[in-house]
């Protein structure tokens, strides 16, 4: 569903800034050198979830020191909705894991079904080892299934978007993170 730009301008104007462009550069940059310090011997094959992991893996991929393969996978629950449904595979993990250091990139760990998903298919396919980093951590509260390897920031139970994170379908290209300011 795409909305009209003047929604969309209205959203934004109604959000709340919770984390400026600077402090995103500052978490992405943090988030390289844990990777570097951790991956930099491995020649990982790096698996960004596309469409939210574009921004995040774009910034990320140049602050990498270590030789890398890149492709990526394409798996929503969320398509515009608020809310998880279903898991629809549009691009599945491929052979090229097999024996591979894995590294996948996804903009947020809500609930983490679909990273947990994404592991679970990485190492059934034969990867050696697979390892997670996510921009963003939300903090419901909740149990989750699986824990990233490797985190940009955390970010309060509320629908944020920016930096990856679209609302509706809009907003993903803005530097900084913003929150819906009543939710549903």
């Amino acid at each position: 569903m795409t909305i009209s730009i003047q929604h969309a301008r209205e959203i934004l104007h109604h959000a709340e800034l919770l984390f400026s462009a600077g402090q995103v550069q500052a978490a992405v940059h943090r988030v390289a050198a844990e990777i570097n310090a951790a991956l930099s011997e491995q020649h990982p094959l790096v698996l960004a979830v596309m469409g939210g992991a574009v921004i995040f893996s774009g910034q990320l991929l140049p602050m990498l020191d270590f030789p890398l393969d890149f492709d990526y996978v394409h798996v929503s629950r969320y398509g515009d909705a608020r809310h998880g449904g279903a898991m629809r595979w549009k691009v599945a993990p491929g052979e090229n894991v097999r024996g591979r250091v894995v590294l996948l990139l996804d903009d947020i760990l809500d609930e983490g079904h679909t990273l947990q998903a994404l592991r679970d298919r990485v190492l059934a396919l034969g990867a050696a080892r697979c390892y997670s980093a996510v921009f963003a951590d939300k903090q419901h509260g909740r149990p989750k299934p699986i824990r990233a390897d490797f985190v940009g920031m955390e970010v309060p139970n509320r629908f944020v978007f920016g930096y990856g994170m679209d609302i509706q379908g809009a907003w993903r290209n803005l530097p900084a993170i913003y929150a819906v300011k009543n939710q549903d």
